[in-house]
């Protein structure tokens, strides 16, 4: 594969090119960007994969949820829907372009937002469907046109969190934080296809924050020095350095359960995410059983999928022995799959290990004053120009 990848750098040359010329058409107004004076956050990346723009988003929801009226808008990656989709304070998925319920499946949530939340990543992707089920009071929205969306919740909303949007171009955001995943961060910058950039580095100018994620909490001064002369931050631009801080298990309704986990724990881990190779690392710190069911990202799981994984538990000798996922792989799960090849029709003791974000060195209270201060600033602003 890195042979091949070689190969492809002619094919990046080409990429490369049409991503700054794009960019260069945005930049000089050749192409019409629209800019939003009430609030709008935008989280994102410049590689493929994940960079914890999810958390980062999750974090967001809790600092401003409680003061403002929010909405997150997202694309809805490997939703098998299109167009603009709410999930709504009246829990229906809604299509706001029609003015109809969806007919195609109508979801109604129930107390516990079980299987039918779960079933949502299908409707409006599983980033979406996650932050509906740890955030059932704000709106989740999903829509390829993000002008569109935009235009459609901010007249009933304070201010708007753009997940996954960085490249989305026609969208000109207020404030834009970038996230560079710290396992990532020393390999080869190439671009697509023969790298995971989608564009250069230089892309980073757009940034107000720019954020090295799901760095070791252990990290000296000298270390994030090293990161920062790497990053090249403009004058004016923040940097902050996060890390992931799992949380207890949970169950997949996200209430916390006292399963714990030690060196005669064997877990089978399921995973269908860019990078699981920290979670990966957090569990054998607890114990060296581990069978790993590796997917690729955005998988969506099937009944054969959790067969497998069913039989294989099943067949296991161990005595003490669970499944863990990720909060976003649990979106893609069916509960109705999980007494799958089970003869004794217990169900598959299946829990989800939530995460957070926490900043190094204490700088949380600093990011949040910034963001905060960005919102009091536009909040009262609401005409579109």
């Amino acid at each position: 594969m890195k042979y091949l990848r070689w190969l492809l750098l002619p094919f990046s040359l080409i990429y490369g090119l049409v991503v700054i010329m794009r960019n260069w058409f945005y930049d000089a107004g050749l192409f019409k960007s629209y800019r939003f004076t009430k609030p709008i956050i935008s989280v994102g990346n410049l590689e493929v994969g994940g960079a914890g723009k999810s958390p980062m988003t999750e974090y967001l929801i809790r600092l401003l949820k409680s003061d403002y009226k929010l909405a997150t808008l997202s694309r809805g990656y490997g939703r098998k829907t299109k167009g603009y989709l709410v999930l709504s304070l009246e829990s229906e998925v809604l299509s706001q372009e029609s003015g109809v319920k969806n007919q195609e499946s109508p979801v109604t949530i129930d107390s516990g937002l079980n299987t039918q939340v779960l079933r949502l990543s299908s409707k409006i992707g599983d980033e979406p469907a996650q932050f509906k089920q740890k955030f059932p009071d704000i709106t989740v929205a999903v829509c390829e046109d993000r002008v569109y969306g935009l235009n459609k919740l901010l007249p009933n909303h304070d201010l708007i969190l753009m997940d996954d949007a960085y490249q989305h171009r026609a969208v000109q955001p207020g404030f834009s934080i970038l996230l560079f995943d710290y396992t990532r961060i020393n390999q080869p910058h190439f671009l697509l296809p023969a790298g995971n950039m989608r564009e250069p580095m230089s892309g980073r100018w757009r940034a107000q924050v720019i954020i090295i994620s799901k760095c070791p909490p252990t990290l000296t001064n000298d270390e994030l020095n090293a990161l920062a002369y790497k990053i090249e931050p403009l004058p004016y631009q923040s940097l902050f350095f996060t890390s992931i801080a799992y949380q207890q298990l949970s169950d997949l309704q996200g209430n916390p359960v006292a399963v714990p986990i030690d060196g005669d724990t064997t877990v089978f881990l399921l995973t269908g995410i860019a990078n699981p190779k920290p979670l990966l690392q957090h569990l054998q710190g607890s114990t060296s059983h581990i069978i790993h069911h590796n997917y690729p990202d955005h998988h969506l799981f099937t009944l054969k999928n959790i067969s497998k994984l069913a039989a294989e538990f099943a067949a296991h000798p161990s005595q003490k022995k669970i499944i863990v996922t990720t909060e976003k792989d649990a979106q893609r799960l069916d509960e109705s799959w999980l007494n799958a090849g089970l003869s004794n029709g217990d169900t598959l003791p299946v829990f989800m290990m939530p995460i957070r974000v926490e900043f190094l060195n204490g700088n949380g209270p600093q990011f949040d004053k910034i963001i905060l201060d960005y919102v009091r600033e536009h909040s009262e602003n609401h005409i579109i120009h």
